[in-house]
């Protein structure tokens, strides 16, 4: 038996965040496998231990420290993992630890995995230390914490090729060891005939919407998902459909955007809360006539994932992590003045055929490269290699 231990996901059953729904439905797909048994690190879970997808789920107590909660659960979680380790004289064990928050702390639990027997493995994310949220000294403190986590880690698991590729060029003294392996997305079946379903028709009504009348963003509100350039580009555009904006609005930035742009004049500029119901979720996809996609700050986006398996014609920022898991099934655009709206006016005329084309590309690209089953399949023959 292979015991793997995850850290860094906020734990299981997963809600809505990328890391959670990944841990979710990894242990999900080898639930049944007989060769691995995870231990998942879980954030202030009110039972100590539980079982869920056949996994073990311990609760790490974590204090309300503000911004220092994150760096705090994780060596809470290594610390609970080594000795587990310990205590039950566990064999080759791998700990696998997801971003990179704990670098100056890193060497020091390389030592006492390695003197455990086990490996250290980190999934590096994207490039946090790029992300405008963050102060001059907190970037400087991420980027720190990414090269020290590099420098000391018996295996880097990028979710995207150009991450590896950076970590690669980037620490190339450290001689880093990495692997590509991409985060996954799920593939509902296609219902050409289905009937709108009850909650979807709700919502649309709550939000004055119809299906197909309107362009769709899913994301973190944050300047680096460039809602700047979207919404400025599609009230410039001749659209008649709706933005829908489907986030949790950030007071500050929202009114700044504001400010600049005055979008609240224009009746097509709906934000519209956040669902976390998958189905009706896929729905809000599906029905979309578009869908735009701007982030630019890391690698495989799970939001950009469950676009291509959802929605036909997706409108992605051209950026190189984008198009790497795009590729021939989306339109691209730049932030320069008037690209984006000039993209629109063409997506306007496209026929529903057009449209459809590039939703069966999509879909195929899904299928051929980030199926959970897929995904899940790599990661175990890495962790049983």
């Amino acid at each position: 038996m292979q015991h793997i231990f995850i850290v860094g996901s906020k734990g299981i059953p997963g809600n809505y965040g990328g890391y959670e729904t990944f841990v979710d439905r990894l242990t999900e797909c080898h639930q049944d496998n007989g060769q691995i048994k995870y231990h998942v690190a879980c954030k202030n879970m009110k039972k100590k231990e539980v079982k869920y997808h056949n996994a073990r789920c311990f609760s790490v107590k974590v204090p309300d420290i503000g911004a220092a909660q994150a760096v705090y659960y994780d060596l809470k979680a290594l610390k609970m993992c080594c000795k587990y380790i310990r205590r039950h004289n566990i064999k080759n064990p791998v700990v696998y630890v997801l971003a990179c928050r704990i670098g100056p702390f890193c060497g020091y639990y390389l030592k006492k995995i390695h003197s455990l027997g086990g490996k250290l493995y980190v999934n590096p994310d994207g490039h946090e230390w790029k992300r405008s949220k963050w102060n001059r000294p907190i970037r400087c403190y991420w980027k720190l914490s990414e090269r020290l986590m590099v420098k000391h880690s018996d295996l880097l698991v990028c979710d995207s090729k150009n991450i590896e590729k950076y970590i690669k060029s980037e620490y190339r003294k450290y001689n880093p060891n990495t692997t590509f392996i991409a985060y996954g997305a799920d593939v509902l079946p296609e219902e050409p005939n289905a009937e709108l379903s009850e909650k979807y028709k709700s919502w649309l009504k709550e939000k004055q919407l119809e299906p197909y009348g309107y362009y769709l963003i899913v994301g973190r509100f944050v300047p680096e998902n460039n809602f700047e350039t979207i919404i400025r580009e599609f009230m410039k555009s001749d659209s008649k459909r709706d933005l829908a904006i489907l986030t949790t609005a950030d007071e500050g930035f929202y009114k700044e955007l504001q400010e600049k742009l005055d979008f609240e004049a224009d009746s097509r500029i709906k934000f519209v809360g956040t669902v976390y119901e998958r189905q009706l979720l896929f729905d809000i996809r599906r029905y979309a006539y578009g869908y735009m996609h701007g982030h630019e700050v890391g690698g495989t986006n799970p939001s950009l994932l469950e676009a291509l398996s959802a929605t036909d014609l997706n409108m992605l920022l051209g950026v190189k992590f984008n198009r790497e898991v795009g590729e021939r099934a989306a339109l691209y655009w730049d932030k320069s003045e008037g690209n984006l709206a000039t993209l629109i006016n063409k997506a306007e005329l496209f026929d529903e055929n057009k449209r459809k084309e590039y939703g069966i590309r999509a879909k195929a690209r899904i299928q051929e490269a980030y199926t959970w089953e897929y995904i899940a399949g790599l990661y175990e023959k890495l962790f049983l290699g």
